[in-house]
């Protein structure tokens, strides 16, 4: 079955950010877009975004080409101060899901990137 080209990109001069895009409302295009049923669909959708989480859970790094990288990463042990009693605390490492833009993704939205969070080694 042929796929139709994506619509064309709704303005978000209303908002800095832009606006926010459910999964309900990427279920819907691309149910429409395929002809295939938005149950079927959502349920595709869903399915993969459950392998990602499983994938990341046993540790793996997950490549999508020209799209970006998803990987987890340790954080390692600190020590940082309570705003409000000013106390000394230490914070163990633990592990942060990282993701790295890809070339479509960065020549597409202006000004993405990945910047590693301070105290982390940067992403490569």
């Amino acid at each position: 079955m042929p796929v139709k080209a994506p619509p064309p990109a709704a303005s978000s001069e209303s908002a800095p950010g832009g606006t926010t895009v459910t999964k309900k409302d990427l279920v819907n295009r691309i149910a429409e877009r395929t002809g295939e049923t938005k149950v079927v669909t959502k349920t595709i959708i869903q399915m993969f975004l459950d392998e990602i989480v499983v994938e990341l859970g046993r540790g793996n790094r997950l490549e999508f080409r020209d799209f970006g990288v998803f990987e987890v990463k340790t954080r390692r042990a600190r020590r940082a101060q309570n705003p409000r009693t000013l106390e000394k605390v230490e914070v163990p490492p633990k592990q942060v899901v990282k993701f790295k833009v890809g070339r479509v993704m960065r020549e597409k939205v202006p000004g993405a990137r990945t910047r590693p969070a301070r105290g982390d080694e940067a992403a490569d």
